[in-house]
């Protein structure tokens, strides 16, 4: 006993407990850190196709991120470790090249520049400047597969804040919005959960789990085929907030015509 008693007393001792406290905090962060969802990514690639992808790369996209992807000071952020997910959400929507500054970059499929092949080389070279997310794989896109009430629950709890209930979208602040989700591609609303674009929060696999994913996609498709229909006119499935806005205003139209017809009669 009195051994250690001396020992605790050395000066080395406080050395040693620090040196254990960062080897076991490593191993931890090691083991639990998040991962990037399966997918394609450069490991995948061939030389030529990065070779392919750094040349788009440097034609449309250095004057923004620089020549290496490091960013460019408020042009344009760095792109190491977004991933190939990020850049094929932002280049197959549209929204990258950005054609001109804005508040946001706005989804537009027709101003999509590049092929699938592009896209898919684009991304591998980003990828190999520094690995990200992965471009999800073809099974957590399978929205038939999906529960359709568990992706109601998630979504609810993650996304309508912003998004709307119904997923028409919604206003954020200083100019910004929530896009709609409804007639968006699978694997982009996938990819825009996995890497967070813009103002949207990143859900990594211990956030919402690849099923959840797609079960959030399969909920956003049942309500693209009606599944959020109950009869009646959709008033553009706003949500609460317009139903209730359309009732105020047709409640109130009543009580004046009737206020006015009353006083008509009594006069």
């Amino acid at each position: 006993m009195s051994f250690l008693a001396a020992r605790r007393r050395s000066p080395l001792a406080l050395l040693v407990l620090i040196l254990l406290g960062l080897a076991f905090t490593g191993t931890a962060y090691a083991a639990l850190q998040p991962t990037a969802s399966p997918g394609t990514s450069s490991a995948s690639a061939s030389a030529d196709e990065i070779a392919e992808g750094r040349e788009l790369f440097l034609g449309n996209c250095a004057t923004c991120h620089g020549a290496n992807g490091e960013g460019n000071g408020n042009d344009g952020p760095s792109l190491h470790g977004v991933g190939a997910a990020s850049v094929d959400f932002q280049v197959a929507t549209g929204r990258m090249p950005l054609p001109a500054p804005g508040v946001q970059a706005e989804r537009n499929i027709s101003q999509v520049k590049f092929s699938e092949e592009q896209i898919e080389a684009l991304a591998a070279y980003v990828d190999s400047l520094a690995p990200g997310p992965d471009v999800p794989e073809e099974q957590w896109l399978d929205y038939a597969e999906g529960d359709v009430d568990n992706g109601g629950a998630v979504y609810r709890t993650n996304c309508a804040m912003c998004h709307n209930s119904s997923g028409t979208g919604g206003a954020l602040t200083r100019g910004k919005y929530a896009p709609t989700l409804m007639g968006v591609d699978e694997q982009h609303i996938y990819e825009a959960m996995l890497t967070g674009p813009q103002s949207m929060p990143v859900f990594n696999d211990q956030n919402i789990t690849p099923e959840e994913k797609r079960d959030v996609i399969a909920f956003l498709k049942s309500i693209e085929e009606g599944g959020n229909d109950h009869g009646g006119h959709t008033l553009g499935s706003f949500g609460p907030a317009g139903d209730a806005l359309f009732a105020w205003t047709l409640g109130v139209l009543a009580f004046i015509a009737a206020a006015v017809w009353l006083g008509r009669k009594a006069a």
